[in-house]
């Protein structure tokens, strides 16, 4: 689903934000990228993302090489990742109804089928009887979870989650973990970048650990 062949990505002269990154994240499959601050972890969603381009190297996600992909079939390809933030960026001026609905709007869906995708996906992360609450009636965990029912709600085959859990309790994040699981046993690919150790030993999944732009471990 997710393939890096050779990959590197340089932002000027003599720095490499990547350098020479190789791996590959099946179908079904959950992995953590950990690493310092600075390490890549945020330039390697990006590339993912098709928010930038590998300087070197090939970038492939789900079938599609990202160094070919023409600058108008981006937005369509970024609907099919469902992406999860530290800040679950909510707008708490709308309802958590109302915010998982918003890919769907912009995307163009019908209101019927629009409503009937996020009662389903507030469902998976048991937030239903939520649905016409604002954000700020929600715990911490409760707005990761709605984050992350705004990032699955078009039944996206590519999860990323960029430190999901950084300002979560253990508790919290065992939560939001359990979660993601839940979309994993269904085929979904994720990738989550973490500098949470203790919860990644914790979880015992595959982890690729950056070091100042390159891969130094697999496991």
């Amino acid at each position: 689903m997710i393939k890096f062949d050779n990959v590197s990505k340089q932002y000027e002269v003599g720095r490499d934000a990547l350098s020479q990154v190789s791996f590959d994240v099946a179908k079904g499959e959950m992995a953590f990228v950990t690493g310092h601050s600075g390490a890549g972890k945020s330039t390697l969603l990006k590339l993912i993302l098709a928010m930038e381009r590998a300087s070197n190297g090939q970038v492939v996600v789900d079938g599609i090489n990202l160094n070919r992909l023409a600058k108008a079939k981006i937005p369509k390809h970024r609907l099919q990742i469902g992406t999860v933030f530290q800040d679950h960026q909510l707008l708490f001026d709308r309802t958590v109804g109302d915010n998982v609905a918003l890919p769907l709007q912009i995307a163009g869906f019908p209101y019927q089928d629009t409503q009937r995708r996020v009662r389903a996906a507030l469902d998976k992360v048991g937030l239903l009887q939520k649905e016409k609450l604002m954000p700020e009636k929600l715990s911490g965990g409760e707005q990761q979870r709605v984050g992350i029912a705004r990032a699955v709600v078009n039944r996206p085959r590519i999860i990323l989650a960029d430190e999901p859990t950084g300002n979560l309790d253990p508790e919290l994040s065992n939560e939001v973990m359990k979660v993601f699981q839940q979309f994993q046993s269904v085929g979904v690919c994720l990738l989550v970048a973490s500098h949470d150790r203790e919860l990644i030993a914790r979880l015992n999944c595959r982890t690729l650990t950056l070091e100042q732009g390159k891969l130094i471990g697999d496991r």
